[in-house]
């Protein structure tokens, strides 16, 4: 039965392929009008001054690193507890991630943690919106307006995220981080977004994200295709068919978006009576989470358990996660480097330890939530 109930899926029809479909019957696969389309509806769905697509959500990071200079000597904060792409993306500069513990609550970065981490090297704060759920902004806005540091916010998991005021995920600090993984909330088989208030930071992304080319020739030298490298840039863009394949995505995102949010709820409430459990973020506001996926936290007795619960739970036909396997810091790479111990970060531990991610993506409908929370308490009994 493993397998019956995926914990992510693309959702693509007719008309991805369709769109896919007319570029291969052009001849422009690169530079072409699907990533202007592409980026023009990114940004009235945001409401960003500017988007820039990408091939990655690692290259959005990297890029927005890569404007502020850092390098070696230099330090960014970033969660203990996400995917290894947010902390390598530091890494690439040659500056260092350092790593703060987070909200046993709601698995975001902790803020009293992040004071304790500043000093003389601190550049920047990466904030992770864990699962969809809004970072704490006001507080490291704050943070960085007082200390003079940069605000990145890795959106992966958080298109569809918005504060109170309605502003959303990413256009709070400096820059924001998307992905298009297959699995994320829209798809361009692999792709990201780097959106940002900041004429400077999107020119600077845009030179940087195609080999640091500058097209903007003095007349008196301008010919036909001259133009001037002025950066050491990377092959970071987006092509036309991740495009084409995104933009009819973008037009079914308030779809999604509605599904997701339905079955998040839906499934919280069917889980509210289960002792065993605490879902992460459960008194955040459905309306402004892109709701990923829901995490049950296994109380501790039970966490031991967790692998048996799993392995019955796909035996019953239910595919679940773990966000994430692992604490970044506690990964051979930077545990051997830093000299990490299992003893640090020990909320983050305990969520990779002791939590289960269940699906709520919009392949599923409501009634399969209804399923999934009799096959967790059936799980829970049996192990």
């Amino acid at each position: 039965m493993l397998g019956i109930i995926p914990f992510g899926r693309p959702v693509m029809g007719e008309e991805e392929r369709a769109a896919v479909l007319e570029v291969l019957s052009g001849t422009v696969l690169t530079h072409g009008p699907r990533v202007k389309a592409f980026e023009e509806s990114f940004r009235t769905f945001t409401g960003a001054p500017f988007a820039l697509a990408v091939s990655s959500c690692t290259a959005a990071l990297h890029l927005a690193y890569l404007y502020l200079g850092l390098g070696p000597g230099d330090e960014v904060i970033v969660p203990a507890q996400t995917h290894t792409a947010t902390a390598h993306a530091v890494a690439y500069t040659g500056a260092t991630p350092v790593f703060a513990d987070v909200d046993p609550l709601n698995g975001n970065i902790d803020v009293t943690h992040v004071k304790t981490l500043i000093n003389e090297k601190t550049r920047a704060i990466c904030v992770v919106h864990f699962l969809g759920t809004l970072g704490p902004m006001e507080a490291l806005v704050e943070i960085c307006r007082e200390k003079n540091l940069f605000l990145v916010e890795d959106c992966a998991l958080a298109l569809g995220t918005f504060n109170e005021e309605g502003v959303h995920a990413g256009l709070l600090g400096d820059v924001g981080a998307f992905s298009f993984y297959p699995v994320k909330h829209i798809t361009t088989a692999e792709g990201g977004m780097v959106i940002t208030r900041s004429e400077e930071i999107a020119e600077t992304v845009g030179r940087l994200r195609a080999f640091g080319i500058d097209r903007n020739i003095p007349a008196e030298r301008k010919r036909p295709g001259i133009y001037e490298v002025v950066d050491l840039g990377f092959n970071y863009r987006l092509n036309e068919i991740g495009a084409a394949i995104g933009e009819v995505q973008m037009r079914r995102l308030p779809e999604f978006l509605e599904k997701r949010r339905a079955n998040w709820e839906t499934l919280r409430n069917a889980l509210s009576g289960v002792e065993e459990i605490e879902v992460l973020a459960a008194e955040a506001p459905v309306e402004r989470s892109s709701c990923y996926a829901l995490s049950a936290l296994l109380k501790p007795e039970i966490g031991k358990r967790r692998d048996a619960i799993v392995t019955e739970l796909k035996a019953r036909g239910v595919g679940t996660s773990v966000y994430y396997p692992h604490p970044v810091p506690l990964m051979p790479y930077y545990r051997e480097r830093f000299g990490y111990r299992d003893s640090d970060f020990p909320v983050a531990r305990r969520l990779s330890d002791h939590s289960i991610t269940l699906p709520v993506g919009p392949h599923l409908e409501p009634d399969t939530m209804s399923f999934i929370a009799e096959e967790l308490k059936n799980a829970l009994r049996k192990t």
